[in-house]
């Protein structure tokens, strides 16, 4: 059986993934999309809660990834 080659499959010496930080948001998000969803056949009142949590998350989101872009190092 032949040795495995170091140099195919590993990244660089150095080099780092970039992993994000656990977050509920996600999971709120999700449920604000599906109460408003659901809204339509219930209430006009679903329909709006569940908008504002879907925006809200969406927004905080959003920011929360370009903050991690920021701090990626540049030659990214």
């Amino acid at each position: 059986m032949a040795e495995r080659d170091e140099s195919m499959g590993a990244p660089p010496a150095g080099e780092q993934i970039h992993m994000p930080a656990p977050s509920i948001v996600p999971v709120l998000n999700a449920a604000g999309l599906s109460v408003g969803i659901v809204g339509i056949t219930i209430s006009l009142v679903f329909v709006i809660a569940g908008g504002l949590l879907f925006l809200g998350t969406a927004i905080v989101w959003i920011r929360g990834a370009r903050r991690e872009m920021e701090e990626l190092p540049l030659e990214h």
